[in-house]
């Protein structure tokens, strides 16, 4: 028996009960319905495409239930997702072919222009969305049997790529045993169980559309409510219309649903708290939910590990707000000072991090993923300090990381692609603060004698070749960039 294929087990278990509807079609799931579209996908992808186990399968599309179809059929057969970022620059998505060398590309027909700066001989075998959406339509009722291969745990489930500090993405290897321990972590920190309903609207190219809540609530046989993005008024509507229980968002969404007009008047009664993570989320905004009587759980997780790391009960919101909590049951943290030992309470330190649900490491990047694991530690980069009750606060994120709506931003990705406009010299990048986003961008340019640009035309270069929430806010020009005794560039003195 494969232990990790979990849709064939609720199939088993309870076919008819139902695991998946979206907003948009109406289309709906049952556990028995996933099943049999995974298995009859399966069927397909090997006899017309020749997949096999650790054959990689790309998706460019928007969130659809025939994403955990897709899950599922990995569960079964090995074969190893690649979801693409669809807000990315055709020179990004090529990037990603480059590097991930999928065996069959997913793409929505929308999305197709994203291709345009694939080099000949690169672009994979295509497959339509919509094509794949019309098969798993027809096959929801019955499917070819299929015995599903016992897989290794330390298989790669995903390729899930992360901003880079060297500019380019790093493609983390997410496992079927990471996948796993994520779910316990998860259900025992959470108390969720097949009862339990939730709204997914973040994407699924990020690990906190995946991995958050969607993939442990597959795990425990529970029910989700799937819509392709989020507008306030709508998530509130639907959180109340579909009795949800729980909710994961980040703080610029949990702000923008706070601000509807719809806020006051909305049944949440059935949520038992909202889970919150991708930065802080300010105390006057924790109180507007807590006095709405839905209590905030914040918390922290990246890419390469979990992600559920840590978790503040909501009883302890205010008690200890700043903090992300204490680790979840399966991880184990230490915070490492310069000379490489454990800091004392109050004191700060890098956070370390390990434990069954860490990444094994970059996909084909031996070298960042050296600099990453040490004695089967994560270095986080991230500087935390703990109190005297082992709750844990963020001093400070990884460096010269800025948090855009939720969305990591590495300025060495934006540099990069300044730095390839043939009248910039140089170009560095930082975050400043966003009303609306937390943080946006600023650009610091300096340029090649004799040459002029305006900010308009910066941006628009960057819009050319970035994914949108990358694209500066604004654009700042200088004789030259400030720079400390060893030539490096001084972030500091650009945000003075």
């Amino acid at each position: 028996m494969n232990r990790f294929d979990w849709v064939g087990q609720w199939a088993a278990y309870h076919g008819p009960k139902e695991a998946i509807s979206e907003e948009e079609s109406g289309r709906r799931f049952t556990y028995g319905e996933l099943n049999n579209a995974a298995n009859a996908l399966w069927e397909h992808l090997e006899t017309r495409h020749n997949l096999r186990r650790g054959d990689r399968v790309a998706i460019l599309a928007e969130n659809h239930p025939d994403h955990f179809i897709l899950f599922a059929l990995a569960q079964k057969s090995g074969i190893i997702l690649v979801p693409f970022n669809f807000r990315l620059a055709p020179p990004e998505i090529a990037f990603l072919i480059h590097d991930s060398k999928p065996a069959l590309l997913l793409v929505e027909e929308k999305f197709r222009p994203l291709l345009a700066a694939v080099p000949d001989g690169e672009l994979p075998p295509l497959m339509d969305f919509e094509a794949l959406i019309a098969l798993n339509e027809g096959h929801r009722e019955q499917a070819p049997a299929k015995e599903a291969l016992l897989l290794d745990e330390d298989d790669p489930l995903f390729i899930l790529y992360t901003s880079g500090t060297t500019g380019f993405p790093k493609g983390a290897i997410y496992t079927h045993k990471m996948a796993f321990w994520n779910s316990v972590n998860t259900g025992l920190r959470l108390d969720l169980t097949s009862s339990d309903r939730t709204i997914c609207c973040l994407p699924l190219f990020h690990t906190g559309g995946w991995n958050v809540l969607s993939v442990p609530f597959l795990h425990r046989g529970a029910y989700f409510h799937m819509t392709r993005k989020f507008e306030a008024e709508n998530i509130l509507t639907l959180l109340e219309k579909t009795r949800s229980t729980i909710f994961m968002g980040v703080p610029t969404i949990l702000k923008m649903m706070a601000q509807s007009p719809q806020f006051e008047a909305v049944d949440l009664s059935s949520l038992r708290y909202f889970i919150v993570g991708g930065e802080a989320m300010p105390v006057p905004l924790i109180l507007t939910w807590h006095e709405k009587g839905v209590p905030i759980r914040q918390g922290y997780g990246l890419t390469e590990v979990g992600p559920n790391i840590t978790s503040l009960h909501q009883d302890d919101a205010t008690r200890k707000i700043g903090s992300i909590g204490v680790p979840n049951f399966y991880v184990q943290t230490r915070i490492v000072g310069d000379d490489g030992r454990d800091v004392a309470p109050g004191e700060n330190g890098e956070l370390w991090l390990s434990g069954p649900m860490t990444t094994p490491g970059y996909w084909n990047n031996p070298q960042e993923s050296a600099k990453a694991l040490k004695s089967g530690w994560f270095c986080t980069g991230d500087v935390v300090r703990a109190d005297e009750e082992g709750f844990i606060y963020v001093v400070d994120r990884k460096k010269n990381l800025f948090i855009s709506g939720g969305e990591n931003v590495y300025p060495a990705e934006i540099e990069r692609v300044l730095q390839g406009h043939p009248d910039i010299l140089e170009a560095a990048v930082i975050g400043i603060p966003d009303p609306k986003w937390g943080e946006s961008g600023k650009a610091f340019v300096a340029l090649k004698p004799g040459k002029q640009l305006s900010e308009t035309e910066v941006i628009n270069f960057c819009r050319e070749n970035l994914a949108k929430f990358k694209v500066p806010k604004e654009v700042a020009f200088l004789d030259a960039l400030p720079k400390g005794d060893t030539g490096k560039i001084d972030r500091r003195g650009l945000g003075n």
